[in-house]
């Protein structure tokens, strides 16, 4: 730690003055508790952005919030914290009500608007007073407003609980990635199953904005394409690699994977609105499917249509047992399983529609086709 310009600052913070040539819009209040690291996890280390146009409170804020496991980003302007955004991974950003070239909400907004930044905690400080100001910064993203004069120590307090927070999201995420890696490595185990998610994710999407579904399904489904078989982890590999038919013992534990599936993601909160997905992906529209029996409309609308997607690309996948059909020969399929009360016959009709704009989504790594899909979803979502 940066003892000497923590004492320093320290020092400034107890007199309640400002550094010489600070104006008054930099100055703390009350005294400061000294840092304790000993109660912190020093081993994780921290990226701490401050954007604020005032060199004096920009030096203050550092030399506060120095320590082992702290690393300080600095930004005069909002167009240097966005160039440093697009390299660096931020733990928590610090900026001012106002800021050169762009206001301090507008920069919030900005933040918000981006997957890789709309979970990053921001703390807006301000020198102007009013409650106006602060219902206008926490409007527009922060997730704290400080007004100056600041207490150093409850700088350093917030600061300590946003990143203790960050750490717990940051562990939520990792969690999430690692299901949806799993559940890749469950399709790449079959060779003739590859690329199975992706297309899936890819086709649903294009279903759901055919018929007008909010980025939210769309999401989840995309998601789902990816989740919709991750409880075939718990099958054993004698009957999900089984050459010949199985029996009707080896069927029912088949089937179990859309139960054993929810059951693995149904921890992550995230994850919610995938579950009808993973669970009810197999119901038919007559209610002959499984694992419940849901008919009609009782099946969640999610869940149809990725199970329409899944055939059709089931049907235009070669496998051991079959040739690849044609396009229109599944689509033939599809709607002959429509009118014997299998599949949701408006859907069927919408994809037919949409069928001949569907195309094969080229392979990228898992974590890309995520982060993007869900960059786009963010920025279309209002």
């Amino acid at each position: 730690m940066d003892y000497s310009g923590q004492a320093m600052a320290d020092s400034i913070l107890l007199a309640g003055i400002s550094a010489p040539g600070a104006n008054q819009g930099s100055t703390f209040s009350g005294a400061p508790p000294t840092w304790t690291p000993e109660v912190e996890d020093v081993t994780q280390q921290f990226t701490i952005l401050i954007a604020d146009g005032n060199n004096t409170s920009r030096y203050l804020l550092r030399s506060v919030l120095s320590a082992p496991n702290h690393r300080i980003l600095e930004c005069a302007r909002a167009t240097d914290a966005f160039a440093v955004l697009e390299k660096e991974k931020v733990d928590l950003i610090i900026v001012d009500l106002v800021l050169p070239e762009m206001s301090g909400p507008d920069f919030c907004r900005r933040l918000r608007c981006d997957r890789r930044t709309q979970l990053v905690p921001i703390i807006m400080i301000t020198s102007a007073q009013g409650v106006e100001n602060e219902i206008q910064g926490i409007s527009s993203g922060a997730d704290e407003f400080l007004t100056r004069p600041l207490s150093a120590s409850v700088v350093r307090a917030r600061v300590r609980a946003m990143l203790r927070h960050k750490a717990a999201i940051d562990t939520l995420e990792e969690a999430e990635t690692i299901l949806f890696a799993l559940a890749q490595a469950i399709e790449q185990r079959d060779r003739y199953t590859g690329g199975h998610c992706e297309r899936l994710a890819a086709y649903s999407v294009a279903l759901a904005r055919a018929i007008g579904l909010p980025g939210a399904d769309q999401l989840a489904l995309h998601r789902g394409g990816y989740l919709h078989d991750i409880g075939k982890v718990a099958i054993p590999d004698s009957i999900l690699f089984k050459n010949g038919p199985l029996t009707s013992e080896e069927w029912r534990i088949m089937q179990t994977h859309t139960l054993r599936g929810e059951e693995i993601c149904r921890h992550m909160k995230t994850l919610a609105p995938v579950l009808p997905i993973i669970r009810h992906h197999h119901e038919r529209w007559d209610g002959s499917g499984y694992p419940d029996g849901l008919r009609g409309e009782d099946i969640p609308l999610l869940a149809r249509i990725l199970q329409l997607v899944d055939i059709y690309d089931a049907l235009t996948t070669a496998r051991p047992y079959k040739p690849a059909h044609s396009p229109a020969e599944a689509l033939a399929v599809l709607e002959e399983e429509a009118r014997r009360g299998w599949r949701d016959p408006e859907l069927v009709g919408v994809f037919r529609e949409i069928s001949s704009g569907l195309f094969a989504p080229a392979s990228a790594p898992i974590a890309q086709s995520l982060e993007s899909m869900q960059r786009a979803l963010t920025t279309e979502t209002p």
